[in-house]
């Protein structure tokens, strides 16, 4: 011990010294001497409550309750993660770890006890550098740092700087994806921020102006097909989608669906003219000639405001070697479009699904059919994909096909067959199993737990996977949406159907199946937009006239939702169609109309197997709510569908029945939370 710890005691009793200048000569001997300061390399970690100030604001009481709870579920995670407990800091936390590994393991931890509890949301930032330990406090601008990172981060979300990024990428038991680079406050440099993934976490999105994000953008359009056997046009169309399936998965990159960028297929129009409609500062096109074995592609990458070509290459090579061609196409694309639209941010060429080129082949020609959307199509495809897998009996991605074809074939009524469902369940599964890494087999399985299974909470868990893997995909935005809807949180999933309408604005099906969350959100007026948008793409399709009926029935306009509906009917004749319609008749209180309709629905022999829902929805119209039960609890027992759209559909638009404890039992059961209108 030295001189001045030694002689604290006396100048402590001292009276001749102030109390002032005895604190000053306590602070310097601690600090200095009896604490000295230790300079290490550490991880720190800042935890926070979400949206503290507003709890305070609205149950003080309870908010404290939950701030030393969230604290009993941090101390003993930290501690068994080798982590020092720095301070509490109002709602959050401050803590230190020796390894990134460590604070990020912790963090996940966290996170599921948080997630689990379902009180609130903590976010969470972390940062790895050299600070300095003074006592019982650490400082230095590593701290500072990391608290920013989580004041960036999002609810739900665990966000890391690359320091640490790097140090957990050896990990095979943590997942990390790239968020954005931003500049934080207090901070000289601009810094890269990545998700750490974790089981039903949030997925983050960038905040970018729409400048930014316009830049970082690109559609692919379909490579023309050279060869002199049209035939050949699946193979082309192929490489175009494992293209655009290959830059989907790339972070802070917007890439256009395929479904819109096929919409300009064959179409001789200016590229400036394609860009601005997609709303993309890029456009990729090209060609493919196959003869025999042999292949020749061209691609080309073109800056639509300026019009140049910042890329332009051919490729000829045989047709055995087409993995290895399209590996040498995107990582030759990537490299010219990293230093363009992505800095200097790494990108990962994925893995071919299968390395047999007969099996391949057949993949694609199944993709081609599905992309019709036919009944006739599905049943080509899974022709295709049973061929494939025939072939290759680990084609993961073969086996989602598979799933996709067989329920789309039973939700919209193009077959009968019993077995559909359970070989959908069974072929998603497989996929799953076979290859985690793809975003298909998490949405093949996420549709399964969904829309057969009424799983929400697991299904969501299994589309927040397949977004982390293709944060560009249309479909998995409207699945997300679907389920964060059912369960209340409006706001959160038009987020969703807003964003899938941005990726893929000229696909009829992307349009269809995203508008049910904003009817869920009562946003009646993007309904009825959404619906006549339909119309304007195709003219004849009745799911336009659905949503603008719809949209009407929300707005209390019966009048022009029963001209609407009845335009559905007359496109797609059939107990759906005939539901909403007589739904509408005993909403506007034409009892005699409605009855009419349910003798024309009686008249199908699949109302007595799978059209229940749409029969209770018409008697509940008119007050046979009895009738109406006994139907969706039958419903229930076939685990029809549109039975989880009940409040949206009928329960809204008579409150007497939403009061009615039957339907109160029916939801629960369901498993989504009753509303009281």
């Amino acid at each position: 011990m030295n001189f001045l710890a030694i002689m604290l005691p006396f100048l402590w009793r001292s009276t001749q010294i102030n109390t002032h200048l005895k604190f000053v000569v306590y602070l310097v001997i601690v600090q200095k001497n009896i604490m000295p300061n230790t300079r290490q390399l550490a991880a720190i970690m800042f935890t926070d409550i979400v949206g503290f100030t507003a709890l305070m604001g609205k149950d003080e009481p309870r908010t404290m309750e939950l701030i030393d709870k969230n604290r009993r579920i941090h101390k003993p995670i930290v501690s068994s993660h080798n982590g020092r407990w720095i301070k509490e800091l109002g709602d959050g936390v401050m803590a230190s770890f020796n390894t990134s590994s460590d604070a990020v393991r912790a963090a996940i931890k966290i996170m599921e006890e948080c997630h689990a509890a379902n009180e609130y949301q903590l976010c969470i930032g972390i940062h790895s550098a050299e600070v300095m330990f003074v006592g019982d406090d650490v400082f230095g601008d590593g701290v500072n740092i990391a608290a920013r990172v989580q004041g960036a981060a999002q609810a739900g979300c665990i966000f890391v700087t690359e320091a640490v990024r790097e140090s957990i990428s050896n990990k095979p038991d943590i997942q990390s994806r790239y968020v954005q680079t931003t500049q934080l406050k207090n901070v000289k440099e601009p810094i890269k921020l990545y998700q750490v993934l974790y089981e039903g976490g949030e997925i983050a999105r960038a905040e970018e102006t729409t400048d930014q994000a316009r830049e970082k953008s690109i559609a692919v359009l379909p490579f023309v097909n050279m060869s002199s056997d049209p035939e050949q046009e699946y193979f082309s169309d192929g490489i175009s989608e494992e293209i655009i399936n290959l830059l989907a998965q790339v972070p802070d990159l917007k890439v256009i669906g395929r479904t819109s960028s096929f919409a300009f297929k064959g179409k001789n129009m200016d590229l400036k003219v394609i860009g601005e409609q997609l709303d993309v500062n890029h456009l990729l096109e090209g060609s493919v000639r196959k003869a025999g074995n042999k292949l020749r592609i061209t691609a080309q990458l073109i800056e639509v405001n300026s019009g140049f070509h910042l890329y332009s290459e051919k490729f000829d090579r045989e047709l055995e070697d087409v993995f290895a061609i399209q590996d040498e196409i995107a990582e030759a694309i990537l490299n010219a479009t990293k230093i363009r639209l992505f800095g200097e941010e790494k990108v990962t060429v994925s893995e071919s699904y299968s390395e047999n080129i007969e099996a391949y082949k057949l993949y694609l020609k199944g993709r081609y059919h599905v992309h019709k959307f036919t009944p006739d199509g599905f049943l080509k495809a899974i022709e295709y994909f049973d061929a494939a897998i025939a072939l290759e009996p680990n084609y993961a991605i073969a086996y989602a096909g598979l799933s996709f074809s067989y329920a789309s074939l039973k939700d919209f009524n193009w077959s009968s067959d019993k077995e559909l469902i359970p070989l959908a369940k069974r072929t998603a599964w497989k996929s799953l199993e076979l290859d985690d890494k793809i975003a298909e087999s998490h949405l093949s399985v996420g549709r399964i737990l969904l829309h057969q299974e009424w799983k929400i909470k697991e299904a969501l868990s299994a589309f927040k996977k397949a977004l982390a893997i293709n944060p560009n995909s249309a479909e998995i935005h409207v699945q997300i949406g679907f389920c964060l809807s059912l369960q209340g949180q409006n706001k959160e999933a038009v987020d969703h159907a807003n964003m899938a309408k941005d990726l893929d604005p000229y696909s009829i099906l992307n349009l269809w199946f995203s508008t049910p969350t904003y009817i869920c959100a009562e946003d009646y007026e993007t309904t009825i937009a959404n619906g006549r948008r339909i119309l304007e793409l195709n003219q004849n399709m009745f799911s336009g006239y659905m949503w603008i009926g719809l949209g009407f029935q929300g707005l209390g306009q019966y009048d022009e939702a029963i001209e609407a509906l009845k335009m559905m009917v007359k496109l797609n004749p059939g107990p759906f169609s005939l539901s909403l319609l007589g739904m509408n008749y005993g909403l506007k209180g034409e009892r005699a109309k409605a009855e009419e309709i349910i003798k024309k629905m009686n008249g199908y022999d699949m109302v007595k197997t799978a059209g229940n829902f749409f029969m209770g929805n018409v008697y509940g119209s008119i007050g046979e709510f009895d009738t109406a039960f006994e139907y969706f609890e039958r419903a229930f027992e076939h685990k029809e569908a549109q039975l989880l759209w009940i409040q949206y559909y009928l329960l809204k638009h008579k409150p007497e029945m939403a009061k009615d404890s039957r339907a109160k039992q029916l939801l629960k059961k369901i498993g989504i939370p009753h509303i009281d209108w």
